[in-house]
């Protein structure tokens, strides 16, 4: 039984912030945090991800980056990457979570592109990729939970 998740992205400013909230709401129970491969530690999450949130009734006001350490890593069930070289980078950092490490779109086959310093419809791509992908775990996972 999965009871934790992990949602890693570059600045853990945007998508994993974003990803940690969808899941958060959707999963009350779970154990769901957010973290960054190059986090900009400290900063809050990027104004058109705590906008477009915003309007789905999701608040990251207090959100703040933080920089994915091994001990994130080992303390997760499941660590869901936006891209690829994320997973690797990921395994590289700590060999004993490959089998843990997975795209958000692995079920349909998808990367999460970074929508950082880009226009709305960017934010906009990314969280709908991330309500994709997320709702593929939920209905594999939690469905019958």
């Amino acid at each position: 039984m999965l009871s934790s998740v992990l949602i890693v992205c570059v600045g853990n400013i945007c998508r994993s912030p974003m990803g940690e909230a969808i899941l958060r709401q959707a999963r009350p129970g779970l154990r769901v945090a957010s973290a960054g491969l190059a986090a900009l530690v400290g900063k809050p999450a990027d104004p058109g991800a705590v906008e477009l949130l915003g309007e789905r009734g999701l608040d990251l006001s207090a959100h703040r980056a933080r920089q994915l350490t091994a001990e994130m890593v080992e303390e997760f069930d499941l660590i869901l990457v936006m891209e690829r070289r994320h997973a690797a980078d990921v395994e590289e950092l700590t060999p004993a979570a490959r089998g843990r490490v997975h795209l958000v779109g692995r079920f349909g086959g998808f990367e999460v592109p970074d929508p950082y310093r880009r226009p709305r419809e960017a934010f906009a791509e990314a969280l709908a990729l991330l309500e994709r992908g997320l709702g593929d775990y939920a209905a594999r996972f939690w469905s019958r939970s």
